[in-house]
Formats: structure tokens, C-alpha cells, sequence
């Protein structure tokens, strides 16, 4: 009696672009191709569709509730941390392709696609972990929301507002009080992004810390923090003029209040990203326009 060979596991890949780019229409067809020919099952976000030539899709906020083995993100930094937050809760690996200009996080071009997706194909792709943050607004004893945050957590004054004051708690310890613009909490990854140009560290990715930066202190001896990403870092905003908000990644902010607490910890979820290699200081001294070694 014949056996029949046993059936290799439906793989599924979503795929999540920014559809004002003019490459995604050339890419997404061909794409799609290759993931059919490679085992996949292919579900795109609403943004991507009409490029999948019927494939499935749903909101990118839906994603996360799917069981996914692949992402490939196509579009900059911002898309890719757009895609981030929305798998987050299935901690599945992202493949960020570069569209945009700098792209510290979509470090892979164009051209190197399908190198990349051979290379993951045959298991041989690296994948790097890069840490989570989880961000929670509470007035009072009520909690607002509860948010996972790639990059940074901001709070910040409008344009036209007074300097708010921020008193910094770590771990429920008191640290200071700061006259200032507003704060920054970022991750390692985040620490090239706003908090670097507020004066912020650089951190390694693989870095276990959190940083906390403010933005234009009125005390020069207000400097931004290390800390273990281990502890818990509390925000308490005391604001006269009731004018700030709270902007995540870069997304439109949430306005608060005078008395509003963000606080921040490390998720159990991580981001895991596909690399070409590339090590962190190339990447740096490329998109920083750090300077090269002199022969």
C-alpha cells in the first residue's frame, strides 16, 4: 500500500509597504510570485492590496492576531516601525526592504531582495533581537492606555507653551525635577532617533538600557540618563498651562494633563529583525556620515 509523503507546514508571510512609494506597484507582483513558489501563503495589509493580485488582506492592526512566520516590510524607517508595533504580539521576524532615504532599521535595498530571501529560505539569514518598550498613561489611578513603543516615548510642550516640569522616578525612586521642553524615553534602537538630536547617547541595539533624554533643559546640568532596562521609569508631567502631549514613535500625540504619569518598561516581546550583516558602526558611519578610517 502506498504511502503519500507527508505535507511540509503551510509557511505565511505578510506584507506591509507605504503605497505612495513607486516601487512598491514594481515589487509587490513579483514578490508575491516567489513566496508562492516557496511554500507561502500570502496575506498583504489593506495599503498593499490592490498590488497582490487578490491575495488577502487586512488592517495592519490585525496582523498581530495571525499567525505569522515572515514580514517584509517595504518603505522606510517609519513603515517598518509601523509594522513593529503591529506583530509585536507575535514576536515573527521582519524583513525591512529600503525605500526611503535613511533607513537605520530597513537596511536592506532594493536589489538585495531575493538575495535576502534565499538566504532566509535556506536558514542561513541572520536575525537580530532588538528590545521592546511598553509605555502606560495613567491619570490618577486610571490607566489611559497602554502602548508598545519601538523607537521613543516623547512628552512634550506645543509649540507656543510655557517650559512644562517633569519629575523623573526610577524604579519609584525620586530623581529630579526638570524644567524643560520635554523628555525622552528611548530605546537602543530609538537612541539614534529623536534622542540623539536632543544630545542624547548612541547605544549598541544589544545594549540592555533605556535612556532618558531631556530636550532643551533650562538646568545645563540636566543630562541625559542610562539606566538598566530592567527598572521602571516614571514620567509625572506638572504642567500650569495644561498644553502637552504624548507622542509614541513619532505617531501623533495624546494630550495630557496636568498630573499624568507615563510610565515605561521593557515588553516581554522583542522586534526581530532580518540583517544583511552589515555591523552597527558601518551602519553608523554610513547613515551618520561618520567619517572613514584614514589610510
Amino acid at each position: 500500500m502506498a504511502t503519500s509523503k507527508p505535507q511540509a507546514p503551510v509557511k505565511t508571510a505578510a506584507i506591509i509597504s507605504r503605497p505612495d512609494r513607486p516601487e512598491v506597484a514594481q515589487i509587490v507582483p513579483g514578490l508575491v510570485r516567489w513566496l508562492g513558489e516557496n511554500g507561502y501563503e500570502v496575506v498583504t495589509d489593506l495599503e498593499t492590496s490592490k498590488y497582490a493580485g487578490g491575495k488577502p488582506s487586512v488592517p495592519r492592526s490585525q496582523l498581530g492576531s495571525m499567525p505569522l512566520d515572515l514580514v517584509i516590510v517595504l518603505g522606510g524607517d517609519g513603515t517598518l516601525l509601523s509594522a513593529a508595533r503591529a506583530t509585536a504580539a507575535v514576536d515573527v521576524p521582519l524583513l525591512g526592504v529600503n525605500l526611503g532615504s535613511l533607513g537605520f532599521l530597513t537596511e536592506v535595498p532594493q536589489q538585495s531582495l531575493y538575495t535576502m530571501l534565499d538566504a532566509i529560505a535556506r536558514g542561513r539569514a541572520t536575525v537580530e533581537h532588538r528590545a521592546l518598550m511598553e509605555c502606560t498613561l495613567l491619570r490618577g489611578d486610571e490607566v489611559r492606555g497602554s502602548y508598545l513603543v519601538f523607537n521613543d516615548a516623547v512628552v512634550n510642550k506645543t509649540t507656543l507653551a510655557r517650559l512644562n516640569t517633569y519629575d523623573l522616578y526610577i524604579d519609584g525612586v525620586f530623581v529630579s525635577s526638570y524644567r524643560a521642553d520635554g523628555m525622552i524615553v528611548a530605546t537602543p534602537t530609538g537612541s539614534t532617533a529623536y534622542s540623539l538630536s536632543a544630545g542624547g547617547p548612541v547605544l549598541m541595539p544589544t545594549v540592555k538600557a533605556l535612556v532618558v533624554t531631556p530636550v532643551a533643559p533650562h538646568s545645563l546640568t540636566h543630562r541625559p540618563l542610562v539606566v538598566p532596562d530592567s527598572t521602571e521609569i516614571e514620567i509625572l508631567l506638572r504642567s500650569e498651562e495644561e498644553v502637552a502631549y504624548l507622542s509614541l514613535d513619532g505617531q501623533p500625540g495624546l494630550d495630557l494633563r496636568d498630573g499624568d504619569r507615563v510610565r515605561c518598561r521593557r515588553s516581554q516581546h522583542t522586534v526581530n529583525l532580518f540583517r544583511t550583516g552589515s555591523d552597527f558602526f558601518q551602519v553608523l558611519r554610513t547613515k551618520l556620515k561618520w567619517g572613514e578610517r584614514q589610510a
